[in-house]
């Protein structure tokens, strides 16, 4: 049983979609058993919206994404993810806005996928992945998560 079992409905997620929460949580692309380094901001002063990455994926990984998700005034659906009960919905553009157009366009062009698909899929994923990572309402560490997404890519 892997980490994604149960975090969707079907608990099924494709492996562009591995890929995209890999660079958004702990900044390494899975491909086959190897990963790689997702590529830096050209800029990391200066990358849109803050998003930074900044010891983890291109947001600084699973507590900066929640940051951002806070700051773009989605914190109710985050904590609501991090926390027991229900998992809030979050819309695919408001996921959008808070990831910042520089790490959608990267996550996108690593995957594949447009950034409508990327963004439609990962809305819904992420909270049910957010919710598996948390299960005690603690946000594990970027090498926590890290090995976690290994053995379930």
């Amino acid at each position: 049983m892997g980490i994604f079992d149960n975090a969707v409905p079907g608990g099924n997620i494709s492996k562009p979609l591995i890929i995209a929460l890999g660079a958004l949580l702990v900044g390494k692309m899975f491909s086959g058993g190897s990963s790689q380094p997702a590529p830096a901001p050209d800029n990391p002063q200066t990358a849109d919206n803050g998003n930074v990455a900044a010891g983890g994926g291109l947001l600084g990984g699973l507590g900066g994404l929640l940051e951002s998700l806070t700051n773009a005034g989605h914190g109710e659906a985050a904590d609501s993810w991090v926390k027991p009960g229900e998992n809030k919905p979050i819309a695919p553009a408001d996921l959008g806005v808070a990831l910042g157009k520089k790490a959608l366009t990267e996550i996108a062009q690593q995957t594949g996928m447009s950034e409508e698909d990327l963004l439609a899929q990962l809305s819904k994923v992420l909270p049910g992945v957010v919710d598996k990572l948390t299960p005690n309402g603690q946000v594990p560490t970027t090498q926590q998560i890290a090995s976690l997404l290994k053995t379930s890519s």
